[in-house]
C-alpha cells in the first residue's frame, strides 16, 4: 500500500519498488510507473496501484473422483501482473487519496478467477479418474492440467495476469477412505514385519542350537580328556608303585646282604672271643692246677670279699670257730 501524507493542503504519495502507480489528473496521465514519488491534489487526482511483485494463491477444494470418491486438492498458484494498465482498465484498483488504501478488493477477484479457473481443470481430470489412480498419479495430472488449462485461459491475458507457476501440494481422500486403502498396505507391513520376527526368532534358535551343540561337543571333550588324565594318572600311579616295589627290593636285598655281613662279622667276633676266653680259660686252669688247695683256698676267700656285700657286723659262733681252726691245724700238719 501507498504511503500517502499530508502538507499544507497538499498530498504526498510514496510507493514501493514492486507498486507500479498510474496517476491522472482531469483525465490526463500524469504519473505512470513502479516506485514513484510525487506531491499531488487530492480533488483533482485519480491514482491507481497494481502490485507487480509475484503473488502466490493457496487453492484448495473438493473433487470427485471417477469411483464417485471425494478426495481433497491442495495447490498452490504463483502469478503476477505483467500489464498494470491493462489490469487498472479491468479491475478496481484505484486508491483513496486520503488513506491510500484500495477503493475496491482487486486481489480478491483476481483470486477468485484464478481458484475456479484451477478448480474448474481439476475437477474435469479427476472427474475421469478411479480413486487408487488418481492418489498415485493424480498430483502430476493436475498440475499438468490446471498449468495448461490458466495459461489457455483467455480471461487471464486480458486483464493482464501472467501465472508462473502451478504446485499441487496433495490430492487426500475422506479419513474412512484413507483408513480404508491403508488398511492392506498396513497389513502388509505387518505381515512382513511378522516374517521378519519368524525369520529372527529360527535365526536365533539355530544359533541356540549351535552354541547348544558347540558346549555339548566342549563338554565331550572335557570328559575325554578327564578320562585320559585318569589314565595317565593310574599310568603314573602304577609306575610309581612299581619303582617304589623295585626300589624296596633293592633296599631289602642290601638290608639283607648288609645283616648277613653284620652277622658273619659278629659271628667272626664271637668265635674270636670265645677262642681268646678258651685260651684264657685254659690258661687260667693250668695255672691254678699247679696251686696248692689252701691258695685257691685264699684266693677264693679274696674273690668273694670282692664280690660279697659290705658286711657291718659279722658274729662267728664257737662251733664255727673251732671247726674252722681244725680244717686249718689238718692243713697245716699235713703240709709240714
Amino acid at each position: 500500500m501507498a504511503d500517502i501524507k499530508r502538507r499544507f493542503g497538499l498530498h504526498h504519495l510514496r510507493s514501493a519498488p514492486t507498486i507500479h502507480i498510474r496517476h491522472h489528473r482531469r483525465g490526463a496521465l500524469v504519473h505512470d510507473g513502479t516506485g514513484l514519488s510525487f506531491w499531488f491534489r487530492a480533488l483533482s487526482a485519480a491514482l491507481s496501484e497494481v502490485p507487480v511483485d509475484d503473488r502466490e494463491l493457496a487453492v484448495t477444494f473438493h473433487a470427485r473422483t471417477a469411483d464417485f470418491q471425494d478426495v481433497a486438492v491442495q495447490a498452490s498458484v504463483t502469478y503476477r501482473i505483467s500489464d498494470p494498465a491493462l489490469a487498472a482498465a479491468r479491475l478496481d484498483f484505484s486508491l483513496d487519496p486520503d488513506t491510500g488504501a484500495w477503493r475496491g478488493t482487486p486481489l480478491e477477484q483476481l483470486s477468485a478467477l484464478l481458484t475456479e479457473t484451477a478448480q474448474q481443470h481439476a475437477l474435469d481430470v479427476l472427474a475421469r479418474t478411479p480413486l487408487a489412480e488418481a492418489l498415485a498419479d493424480g498430483v502430476s495430472a493436475v498440475r499438468e492440467r490446471v498449468a495448461a488449462g490458466l495459461t489457455a485461459e483467455p480471461r487471464l491475458p486480458a486483464t493482464g495476469v501472467e501465472v508462473v507457476t502451478v504446485r499441487v501440494v496433495a490430492l487426500r481422500p475422506e479419513p474412512e477412505v484413507e483408513r480404508a486403502l491403508r488398511t492392506p498396505a498396513r497389513e502388509r507391513i505387518q505381515q512382513e514385519a511378522d516374517r521378519a520376527t519368524y525369520e529372527r526368532r529360527a535365526v536365533a534358535v539355530e544359533r541356540e542350537r549351535a552354541i547348544a551343540e558347540n558346549e555339548l561337543g566342549s563338554r565331550i571333550e572335557l570328559a575325554r580328556q578327564e578320562e585320559q588324565l585318569v589314565e595317565q594318572r593310574g599310568t603314573n600311579a602304577r609306575r610309581e608303585a612299581e619303582e617304589n616295589a623295585a626300589a624296596d627290593a633293592v633296599r631289602a636285598e642290601a638290608e639283607a646282604a648288609r645283616a648277613v655281613r653284620l652277622a658273619g662279622g659278629e659271628a667272626e667276633a664271637a668265635r674270636a672271643v670265645g677262642e681268646a676266653r678258651a685260651h684264657a680259660q685254659e690258661a687260667w686252669l693250668r695255672v691254678h692246677a699247679q696251686v696248692d688247695a689252701a691258695t685257691l683256698h685264699a684266693l677264693a676267700a679274696t674273690q668273694l670279699a670282692q664280690n660279697v656285700p659290705r658286711i657291718e657286723n659279722l658274729t662267728l659262733s664257737p662251733d664255727v670257730l673251732t671247726g674252722l681252726l681244725a680244717r686249718l691245724g689238718h692243713d697245716g700238719g699235713g703240709r709240714s
